[in-house]
């Protein structure tokens, strides 16, 4: 699964493979975010949804390819990002373009879009953005979902696995340089507490190490928050699952106005 993910990645990369496969097929477009590209497309009417994909991934492979983005394009204003260092977007090299760029450039979309608020979805990588996008800028956002993620916690064994990603690496590729960046997105108990919009956790019935890492931290600090086990899934399959989409669907619908 992870040698097709990154080949359709390199699909993306390349422009061979759309970002978008729906009966719509909008066009990829872009803007600046301070001084880097970034690649995004929109479809449909409604309530804005910002979708972020994960690491190694583009917003194609995660949200179009397994139809999504077409699904919530029905009821929903769908604006999907290559997050940068990935897909269609520019690839820095510079540490500095990353960690709190990350979710900066979700900002920024939004501001080039006029959207004022929107329900954000992350899955894994895009999950450690979409909860400090929430946490950081709650007067942006109407709903959350957290796929593949849950809370990476200041001070944690998953921080500091992030933090050493392709350190050794004289010439670190771009992914490599984002994937470490992550490590400065940890938020803390605080933080955590702070979120006061509907949040909801999806997350494969056999993602044992995301679960163990992410979730286990996560369930005695905010209860309140539904964590919803997609069946027969594991980390790289959750995305492709109808019940992973129909989940998604459903939290929206809950939590529109």
């Amino acid at each position: 699964m992870t040698s097709l993910l990154r080949l359709l990645a390199a699909l993306v990369s390349l422009g061979l493979l759309s970002p978008a496969r729906d009966a719509d097929n909008p066009t990829p477009q872009t803007f600046n975010s301070n001084g880097v590209k970034i690649a995004y497309f929109v479809q449909g009417k409604g309530e804005p949804v910002v979708l972020i994909h994960g690491w190694l991934s583009s917003a194609g492979i995660n949200w179009a390819i397994p139809g999504t983005s077409a699904l919530l394009a029905k009821d929903f204003q769908v604006i999907a990002l290559d997050v940068r260092g990935h897909g269609l977007s520019d690839k820095p090299t510079k540490e500095e373009a990353y960690g709190k760029e990350l979710v900066e450039d979700v900002v920024r979309l939004m501001d080039h879009l006029k959207i004022k608020k929107a329900h954000i979805v992350g899955y894994s990588m895009g999950g450690i953005i979409a909860g400090n996008f929430i946490a950081k800028h709650p007067d942006r956002v109407l709903s959350g979902t957290l796929g593949g993620m849950g809370w990476l916690k200041v001070g944690s064994v998953a921080q500091f696995t992030y933090s050493q990603i392709g350190k050794k690496d004289k010439d670190a590729k771009p992914t490599a340089v984002c994937g470490r960046s992550l490590a400065k997105l940890a938020l803390t108990e605080e933080e955590i507490k702070s979120i006061k919009v509907p949040m909801k956790i999806l997350v494969g019935d056999d993602d044992n190490l995301i679960k163990k890492l992410y979730i286990e931290p996560l369930r005695p600090v905010r209860q309140d928050w539904p964590v919803i086990e997609i069946k027969d899934a594991n980390h790289f399959s959750c995305i492709m699952k109808e019940q992973f989409r129909e989940e998604i669907v459903a939290w929206l619908e809950k939590n529109s106005k």
